[in-house]
């Protein structure tokens, strides 16, 4: 049976999205796992400033995909530009990223809720986007390369950010080991749309690809109750009825049929930069 690509199903989105503590939960797991990779928004930071004409004096900068705003801040505190702009579309993701942004200040910073497909900017008003781990949302990224394109200044950047088709394939293997999904190891990965193997070829389109990166991360999570915490919302598995949502109950699946260790799992990082042609088709 066909199994429906979560990330590229419109119908799951308020699912995986709904509840910016499902994201983040995920997120600050991965997170406390991390023990090699530089953390993503630094890197970009580092690949502006290596490739941009003007790193110093930047106007406007769009941040796609920006989630909880993590990355948009860091543009805005690192660079400095004139002004950031996150867009996602997940209400409840911009409405979080609003609140946390609110206790920071000095920042010029605004969230958007808008489609990456149509970005409701002005053609050729950004110096600089940034799209971090969303392309891969898309049965057609290609598209909403060209559409970061047209916002894009003559000359301005895109930094593209997305990860191997078999990351974390060591929690595949835990996943059907315990029995919590069986096919797991046989899921399409949920990057196929938009991974480190296809990006720049993506991007080579419309934008001039100026510089390919990938980077090695890895992660140990300390235990089951850490493992459960990335699990339990985790789309790309079919947990059985009461687990989903529940990282306790989840943990305590794995309990009871697996010895409770460590795990360590990697993923390679794809970071892609281009600029602008300078024309419009």
């Amino acid at each position: 049976m066909s199994i429906t690509n979560p990330f590229l199903d419109p119908s799951r989105q308020a699912e995986l999205y709904g509840h910016a503590s499902r994201l983040a939960g995920r997120s600050n797991a991965l997170l406390r796992a991390k023990t090699a990779g530089r953390p993503v928004p630094d890197a970009f930071v580092q690949l502006v400033r290596a490739h941009h004409h003007r790193p110093d004096r930047l106007g406007l900068v769009l941040d796609v995909g920006c989630g909880r705003g993590t990355s948009s801040m860091a543009l805005a505190e690192q660079l400095r530009p004139r002004h950031v702009i996150g867009l996602d579309a997940a209400p409840a993701l911009i409405e979080q990223a609003r609140r946390r942004a609110r206790h920071v200040a000095g920042l010029h910073l605004s969230f958007l809720r808008g489609d990456f497909h149509q970005v409701p900017l002005p053609t050729s008003s950004c110096d600089l986007v940034v799209a971090a781990f969303c392309l891969y949302h898309s049965t057609h990224p290609e598209t909403v390369i060209a559409e970061l394109d047209r916002v894009l200044l003559p000359e301005g950047l895109a930094v593209l950010v997305t990860k191997d088709l078999d990351s974390y394939r060591e929690m595949d293997e835990l996943v059907a080991a315990a029995g919590l999904d069986l096919r797991a190891t046989g899921h399409e990965s949920l990057y196929v749309s938009a991974h480190g193997g296809n990006l720049a070829a993506l991007a080579s389109p419309s934008l001039d690809v100026l510089h390919t990166e990938d980077e090695k991360h890895s992660f140990t999570f300390d235990g089951h109750d850490h493992v459960a915490e990335y699990l339990a919302t985790n789309p790309k598995y079919h947990l059985p009825p009461g687990l989903y949502g529940d990282p306790g109950a989840v943990a305590a699946a794995l309990r009871g049929v697996l010895p409770d260790r460590p795990l360590t799992t990697q993923s390679v990082v794809t970071f892609v930069v281009a600029r602008s042609r300078g024309g419009r088709s």
